[in-house]
This record gives structure tokens, sequence and C-alpha cells, in this order.
């Protein structure tokens, strides 16, 4: 590998502020901010809108449409439309 040309690999601490959850991860991203991480060690940060913690798929709190109510409700409005046989 040549020198010089990768970025730089150290623990980033990324803050999930939907949650409230924090994740210690190795990775490349770039950031200014630091912040001081209850073990004690002050580390890159940075701030996610969602992650697997908050997600609707990850947490099962996915919403499930009535498919019996969409489908009544598009016959109701287009069904007039239909040329009957």
């Amino acid at each position: 590998m040549k020198k010089g040309i990768h970025p730089d690999y150290r623990p980033v601490l990324f803050h999930d502020t939907a949650a409230n959850v924090f994740f210690l991860i190795g990775s490349t991203a770039d950031t200014d901010k630091t912040y001081t991480h209850e073990d004690g060690n002050t580390y890159p940060y940075i701030v996610l809108d969602v992650s697997s913690a908050s997600h609707p798929i990850y947490t099962g709190q996915q919403r499930q449409t009535k498919a019996e109510g969409r489908i009544a409700g598009f016959n109701k409005r287009f069904g007039g439309f239909v040329a009957k046989p």
C-alpha cells in the first residue's frame, strides 16, 4: 500500500438523536466535533437522524396497511369505469 493516501481509520462515536443511542464504531468519516463517551475517552462525534435503533423496519413498528380498506376505496372510486359485459 502507498503511504499517505488512505483516510485515517479510527473509532468514531455515532449518536442517533431519535432514539438517543450511541454507537462506537471504527470509521474513516471526517468530523470536527468531539464528544466524551461514558467510558471517559473523547472520540470524534457524528450525529445521525436515523439508525437501526430508530428505523421503523428494524424496530418492528412499521405501519401495516389494511388491504381490504384500500381495495374497497379503489373500487368505490373507480368501480363505475369498468365496462360491464
